[in-house]
Formats: structure tokens, C-alpha cells, sequence
């Protein structure tokens, strides 16, 4: 019996645009990845753009440079999705509001909640912080008052305000129609198991 040997895919792993996300994140230009590799800037950019493979000694040598493991480049992004329907429903102390967590219950970068709030709903009479560095309020549907402790800000669907979460803060529905929203939490204050 004869071995059967696999052939190679004919699409060529798209690598370039990890690789000049990784350099531009480090505030590195195409001219220092040359001159720290002795590769020329447009093959570097003809790499970045996918146009060319580099040897695997060249991508190594890239790798190097840019303090990134080799591997990093050919591992599939992980992606989750969250359906709506199968949103986990959370409570965070607002008064009449339907709160889904959209974000994956392990995720600690970020953490989003869409809230379908009644016309009366609130979060209640008393400030509160959240324990997250940056929060942001979008509106999507109606108009929502925050209130901070020295200011008060109407945001009417399409809207969106950003503020540090530890600013006590509150909110209220207004307008008597109801309103959705999503929050965005930076880092994701807990971890959503509860």
C-alpha cells in the first residue's frame, strides 16, 4: 500500500495583519523592524500586506524582534458568541430593568450589559460606584438622565457618556416611554458567575 501525502492548502495563512497590529502596538515603524532584521521596508510591508511569505528563518527572526511567539501568528482568535436569547439575566440593583450580560461570564477585560429599562425604572435614589475603571452608557432607545455628583447628563438614544465607574453615579429613565441600553465595563468589575 502507497502512503497518501496531504497536500498543502493553496490559501496561505493571512499573517501579515497580526504581525503589523503587533508592531504598530508597540510604536514600532516598518523602518525599525528593517533595521533590527536587515530586511528591506518593502518586503516588510509586502509581508504586512500578505503579498509574500517570508522563510520561516525570516519569521522567526520577526517574531524576535517584536516579542512575539511564533505560534501566536498561526493560533485561531478566540471568538465567542452570545446570543441575546441566551444572555444570562444579571441584576445590579436597578429597579424595573431586564439585565443581560453579553459578555462571555469569564471575560475580565470587558464586560457589556444590555438593560431594557421600564419607563419608571432606576437605579436607585442612593449614588453608587461600580468598580470598574471606565464605564460608558449608550443609549439605544429612549432617554436615560445620569446623575453625578455634580452634574446631570440626558442621553437620548444614539447617545453615549463616558465616565470613570468609580464616579458615584445613578441614573433614571425619563420621558415616561421605556429605553435600552448597553453598559461597558473596563475592566469587567466580577466575573458574572453569580
Amino acid at each position: 500500500m502507497r502512503a497518501i501525502h496531504p497536500s498543502a492548502d493553496e490559501v496561505v495563512a493571512p499573517i501579515g495583519a497580526r504581525l503589523r497590529s503587533v508592531r504598530t502596538a508597540q510604536g514600532m515603524t516598518l523602518a525599525h523592524v528593517a533595521e533590527a532584521t536587515g530586511l528591506s521596508k518593502g518586503f516588510l510591508s509586502r509581508v504586512e500586506r500578505d503579498e509574500t511569505s517570508p522563510s520561516l528563518a525570516t519569521l522567526v527572526q520577526l517574531c524576535q524582534v517584536l516579542s512575539l511567539p511564533i505560534g501566536a501568528l498561526f493560533a485561531e482568535p478566540e471568538v465567542q458568541h452570545v446570543a441575546f436569547a441566551d444572555a444570562p439575566r444579571v441584576n445590579l440593583g436597578g429597579v424595573h430593568v431586564d439585565e443581560r450580560l453579553m459578555t462571555p461570564r469569564g471575560e475580565e477585560r470587558v464586560q457589556v450589559l444590555r438593560s431594557e429599562l421600564a419607563p419608571d425604572a432606576h437605579g436607585g435614589s442612593d449614588l453608587y460606584t461600580i468598580n470598574a475603571q471606565v464605564e460608558v452608557l449608550h443609549v439605544l432607545a429612549g432617554t436615560v438622565r445620569l446623575e453625578l455628583v455634580d452634574r446631570s447628563i440626558v442621553a437620548r438614544a444614539g447617545d453615549a457618556v463616558t465616565f470613570p465607574g468609580r464616579e458615584p453615579h445613578t441614573w433614571r429613565v425619563e420621558g415616561g416611554e421605556p429605553a435600552t441600553v448597553l453598559w461597558i465595563l473596563v475592566p469587567a468589575p466580577w466575573s458574572g458567575s453569580a
